[in-house]
């Protein structure tokens, strides 16, 4: 049992079930503003937002294409809603708190002989040998 308890209890468990949950109610959120509120706008527009009686028949075989339609329309809906009332504003909230990272001071600097890489305060190039003449200067 004890082993089961750690299981059940490590951060990844936890927060999957968490995800898990959030997701199926933020589900039930897009559900409801696509059926609530856009499809009712599409029917405003076109006249006709549900195309489930839309068939054809091909010998003897009933092809119910508009449960099909109605399907991909309403993923097509979801998506975009998703896309622009979920996605795009998140994106712009955290790309304006989002800060650029200062650059650290440079450690090295090239040997101005052989272009090696050497320590910034070194006197002597170790590839090389020659002397630096201003081990202070911060030459990249």
């Amino acid at each position: 049992m004890k082993g089961f308890k750690q299981f059940l209890l490590r951060g990844n468990v936890v927060d999957l079930a968490v995800g898990v949950v959030i997701g199926a109610a933020f589900g039930a959120v897009v559900t409801a503003l696509v059926k609530d509120l856009l499809t009712p706008l599409i029917a405003a527009l076109v006249k006709q937002p549900d195309f489930s009686s839309f068939s054809f028949t091909l010998n003897g075989s009933k092809f119910l294409y508009g449960e099909f339609t109605n399907a991909l329309l309403s993923f097509l809906i979801i998506a975009a809603a998703v896309y622009f009332f979920v996605v795009l504003p998140i994106n712009a909230l955290i790309a304006r708190t989002r800060k650029e990272p200062v650059p650290a001071d440079p450690t090295t600097r090239k040997c101005p002989e052989c272009l090696s890489e050497i320590p910034i305060d070194a006197h002597r190039c170790a590839f090389c040998t020659s002397e630096m003449t201003n081990p202070m200067a911060r030459v990249a």
